[in-house]
């Protein structure tokens, strides 16, 4: 009796440990069949803008300099001070300068006196045509000679010829400045509309810029705010230095007065558009910088494929290279597949 009950309880064991060996084996089998979402690409014309950087300048940079050398009596402005055109920036002691023109005078009227008595001495007979010639001739030398000293006396002192700021004090007060030596370099900003940004481009960029295009620029000083600029000087040689060719954008700042050097971001418009394969962003998968790879639908089974992404914009990737537009790629569930899974589109 006994042993036929155990016979009994060892084959319902058996019976029992089949059903679930057999249920585990139809578990596993659809475990194999994956549940994805797919998409097929479109294409969009996106205008081949160029992105580029560079540093705040100003249109015009300039060296300010006395005509002659002497002693710096005063320099009244600092360093990243804004000034006015016509403001009185910097002067030269005058003392010598003013002793050469009060000596430049006193020869002017010898000169006047000897032109006069040569003219009285040949009205009697006394002087040739050629005396009085003569000392009409050593008087209009004086003259210019005069007007000379005058002119640098005028040049002895340093006026803004435009409106601008400081960006760097050379000489100070007390110091002997030869001619011509920079006594200040100063940016000029007229109308707070001369700030330029300068940007290195390349071959292709530089051919595809022309004079006048619109570009946006931000500012890492200004971080919140859009610039509004366009293509305004390009270079016509290659910077042998870093090899790129200089392109200046003309800024409106409106109110704003960034700093000489201070980095900035531009976005310049060009004419021409080239047309991309567009993506879901969740379609990606290990992507690197400008390296990602997706799934593409092959029949019921998905193959990996390397892209080249140009840019990401909201929830949408531009690629560059690697699809086609009649792919279908997986835009849901890419983490759970391998090329040896077996899929199943849901919409």
């Amino acid at each position: 009796m006994n042993k036929t009950i155990t016979i009994s309880l060892l084959s319902l064991f058996l019976i029992s440990s089949c059903k679930e060996e057999k249920k585990e084996v139809k578990t596993f089998e659809n475990a194999e069949v994956i549940a994805v979402k797919t998409a097929t690409v479109g294409s969009l014309a996106l205008a081949g803008n160029i992105s580029v950087s560079g540093l705040v300048t100003t249109e015009n940079e300039t060296t300010y300099s006395f005509k002659i050398g002497g002693v710096v009596s005063g320099v009244f402005v600092e360093e990243g001070q804004f000034f006015r055109k016509g403001q009185l920036l910097a002067t030269l002691d005058e003392t010598e300068i003013r002793a050469g023109l009060n000596q430049s005078d006193l020869n002017v009227q010898k000169n006047e006196r000897d032109y006069k008595r040569a003219t009285n001495l040949y009205k009697d007979s006394v002087y040739t045509l050629e005396q009085v010639q003569n000392t009409r001739t050593g008087l209009d030398i004086a003259r210019k000679q005069k007007d000379a000293v005058a002119f640098n006396v005028k040049y002895s002192k340093i006026y803004a010829s435009a409106d601008g700021f400081v960006a760097q004090k050379v000489a100070n007060k007390g110091e002997i400045v030869g001619l011509g030596s920079p006594v200040l370099l100063i940016n000029e900003t007229s109308h707070n509309n001369n700030y330029l940004l300068k940007v290195g481009l390349t071959d292709t960029e530089w051919a595809s810029t022309k004079i006048g295009q619109k570009a946006v620029v931000t500012l890492d000083g200004y971080p919140n705010k859009k610039f509004d600029a366009f293509v305004f000087r390009k270079s016509q040689s290659a910077d042998r230095a870093i090899g790129s060719f200089q392109v200046e954008l003309k800024l409106t700042m409106n109110d704003s007065k960034p700093a000489v050097g201070m980095f900035g971001k531009a976005e310049i418009k060009t004419d021409h558009s080239e047309d991309f394969i567009v993506i879901p962003y969740n379609s990606l998968l290990e992507a690197d910088g400008n390296k990602a790879f997706v799934y593409v639908v092959e029949n019921t089974k998905v193959k990996k494929r390397p892209v080249t992404i140009a840019k990401f914009e909201n929830d949408k990737v531009f690629i560059q290279d690697g699809l086609q537009k009649s792919d279908k790629i997986v835009i849901s569930n890419s983490a759970y597949l391998n090329e040896q899974s077996t899929i199943k589109i849901i919409k």
